[in-house]
């Protein structure tokens, strides 16, 4: 808190001080509702994560054994050509807005697909099984990677809110509630003086 010297001592600077400890209530409030719907929001992506977490061992396995498969069927030649052949697949990157927290949003491009002719002729259906898993293993992996990121942007601005909200409840509001306590003691204190000083001159001009 200011120095006690510093300190108005006025009705004025009492009433702006009750005012802005007011705002700073206020602001606290808001600030443990944005914690608390960020808190909800953290904790349902950690959900979804653990989720995924889960049915991702089991796509790796999947995956594996469809290129063993695809590997004995079509021969390593093949499969490393035709692996080759296909298309990049396009990843974009934006970033949407939850309670003012801007958390990353990835969008997977869909590839360039043979036509469904050539892949009846030319591709073995093992190799086209390989290929879907891979596909849907690199779709979980990509979801993983942008929850995972967003649950850090979440903790970190939880954990900023928590300073926030701590220095505004446990510092700043009480220092002006003591400056205020202040003020009101040394106003009743100046009251108490000039009212003594008034029976003091009033006994005086009686005396006279």
């Amino acid at each position: 808190m200011a120095s006690l010297a510093n300190i108005k001592t006025t009705r004025i600077e009492m009433i702006r001080t009750r005012a802005r400890i007011r705002v700073a209530s206020k602001g606290l409030s808001l600030l443990k509702m944005k914690r608390a719907s960020l808190v909800l929001e953290f904790f349902s992506l950690a959900r979804q994560i653990q989720m995924l977490k889960a049915g991702l061992r089991g796509t790796v396995e999947a995956s594996v054994d469809s290129t063993k498969i695809a590997d004995i069927q079509a021969g390593r030649i093949n499969l490393e050509r035709i692996a080759a052949e296909q298309a990049q697949v396009t990843v974009g990157v934006d970033a949407k807005n939850v309670m003012g927290v801007r958390i990353p949003n990835i969008e997977l491009g869909e590839p360039a697909q043979f036509s469904r002719g050539y892949e009846l002729v030319s591709i073995p259906s093992s190799i086209d099984d390989a290929r879907r898993s891979y596909a849907l293993l690199f779709k979980l992996l990509i979801e993983v990677a942008e929850k995972e990121s967003s649950l850090r942007k979440l903790l970190y601005e939880i954990e900023k809110l928590n300073r926030r909200s701590n220095a505004i409840e446990n510092v700043v509001i009480p220092q002006m509630a003591a400056k205020v306590s202040y003020i009101k003691q040394r106003l009743e204190d100046m009251e108490r003086d000039q009212t003594v000083s008034l029976k003091f001159i009033k006994r005086k001009m009686d005396a006279q």
